[in-house]
Parts: structure tokens; sequence; C-alpha cells
């Protein structure tokens, strides 16, 4: 087990629908850059713990929010019913990543003139995609894991375990080639599966389908880190997505690392410590340097 040195403070917002965000911060005694970290769907960020710990030993603060329907927040919005964790309530989509933006202002008043990364996972990618599109010039670099291009064409719908199911019986095959990760994935009371049709109802479920906005701050930089078998899109997904960003958002610095045997959750694979540390590099390639 890994050996946790940064203490977690626990922390929450009242949003600007009355919800309170439950979020979680893990501070370095000199941050170089703050990490704004978007969990996924039918997850919570408290499963960040060891990437969060990482980042600090690296310099790095991590804050992460339980989005709405998840975790805490989704405990508390939903008076301690688990039956209907992952419901996002009035607002849908579009106060999730509204969310996302109010934590980045209390980011940025907590820790004036330190740069904000922003992280953002799998469904927190596709999150992350629509908060670049309308305040790209809030973060010094931007990275996406997990991710896909958002369309239905480049987005499975179906089964995401389907291409693993032989591989075990909890059915989160999908997300690591790290067994113990899909048995705790199931055994944790916070996570659970996700149905976004259902969850979401049609209309807010299109909403995570959209174009990247043009044109973005060229000079952001862009991570795009997958697995080489992650099921939610691929290789070709996120390429096109890469490409997408590069000729319609006009942005210089995109960068596509697909790491082979790996699936869905990079942060969570038996490479995880290269993994991370790749991530670490290159966040801190992008920043300006102490001293400049």
């Amino acid at each position: 087990m890994p050996t946790f040195t940064a203490a977690r403070r626990d922390h929450s917002f009242v949003d600007a629908r009355g919800v309170t965000i439950h979020y979680y911060v893990w501070n370095a005694a000199k941050p170089v850059a703050v990490l704004q970290l978007a969990h996924g769907l039918g997850d919570h960020a408290r499963r960040y713990e060891e990437l969060a710990q990482a980042l600090v030993a690296n310099n790095i603060t991590v804050y992460a929010d339980d989005h709405r329907g998840h975790g805490a927040t989704g405990l508390e919005q939903h008076g301690g019913d688990h039956a209907r964790l992952g419901r996002l309530g009035e607002g849908g989509h579009r106060a999730v990543v509204d969310d996302l933006h109010q934590l980045t202002g209390i980011i940025e008043a907590d820790h004036p003139g330190v740069p904000v990364v922003f992280l953002g996972h799998s469904w927190g990618s596709l999150l992350g995609q629509r908060l670049i599109n309308e305040h790209a010039g809030d973060f010094a670099a931007v990275v996406f894991t997990g991710t896909a291009h958002r369309s239905p064409r480049h987005m499975n719908s179906g089964n995401l375990n389907k291409r693993h199911m032989a591989l075990g019986t909890t059915g989160f095959e999908w997300l690591s080639s790290d067994a113990t990760v899909s048995q705790e994935f199931v055994d944790d009371p916070l996570t659970f599966y996700a149905d976004a049709l259902k969850l979401f109802g049609l209309a807010d479920g299109l909403r995570l389908f959209g174009r990247v906005a043009k044109p973005l701050p060229a000079e952001i930089p862009l991570l795009i880190m997958i697995g080489e078998e992650d099921t939610l899109g691929g290789e070709r997904s996120v390429r096109t997505l890469a490409e997408s960003y590069i000729r319609r958002g006009g942005l210089t610095d995109v960068q596509v690392v697909v790491y082979e045997g790996a699936r869905h959750e990079i942060f969570n694979e038996t490479a995880k410590i290269e993994i991370t540390a790749d991530l670490i590099t290159w966040i801190r390639s992008r920043l300006p340097q102490p001293g400049n």
C-alpha cells in the first residue's frame, strides 16, 4: 500500500442552484501549480488519493470535487439514498460545468498567481471539453484522460466491459488490468454502474456531445492520455479529438499518449507509477519555472 503524506482537507460550497458541492484539497507546501481534477461517471474524487499524493510530492496542489449526484455531494443531495447516486438534479450537465467553473474561481482565490491545470478523466474529460470551450483562459494547461471525441461515432454507448468480460466476474474489468481495481470499485459504497441514458435522459444525455470551440487561446498546451485497450473511445477517437483541437481550436501544443496494454483508468494501471511520472513531467515542462 502507498504511504500518504499530505493531509486531505474536506470543504464545500453552495452552487448557483442551491446544491452543496463537496470538494477536497491536497496542499503542497510550495506549489508550482494547482491541478483541478474532474472524476468520471459512477466515480468520486477520493478514489484519486494516490494520484493526488504523487502530485503533492512534486509541488502540485490538487483540488477535486464530487460532482452533482456523486460521492458526498450526491449523498447529501439525495438524502443519503445510495440508489439515487448519479442523478444530477436541476440544471443537469449545464449545472455540473458551472460547478467546475465555480471551483476554478475558488482555486484562483486561494492561490492567486499560481498556474491552474485542468485534468478531466472519462466523463470528467467530456465535462472538461465543455468547460474549456467556455473558460479556456482560466487554465495554464489541460489534460484529458480516458477521453473521447464527443460525437456518437467516436464514443461507445454500449457495454464498455464487453471486450474484457471473460477476464473476471465484476463487470468492471474494463477499468484496469489490475484485478484489484475492479473489485475495489464494486466494494466501494460510493461507486456504481452508470447507465448514462437512464440517469440523464435523452435531452441532457445529448449535451455530452459537442464540438471544439473556435478559436481557443493557441498557447494552451493539451495532453491526451489513454490506455490502448480503453473501450470508451479508443485511439482513433482521441486522435480525431486532437486533430480537432489543432485545426478547429487552433491549439499549437497538442500531444497524444497511448499506453500499450492499459485500459480505462490509467492512473490505476499496473504501470501507474510510470504513467503518473509522465503526467508530472509534462505539467512541469509546460509551466513557468520558479524564478522566471
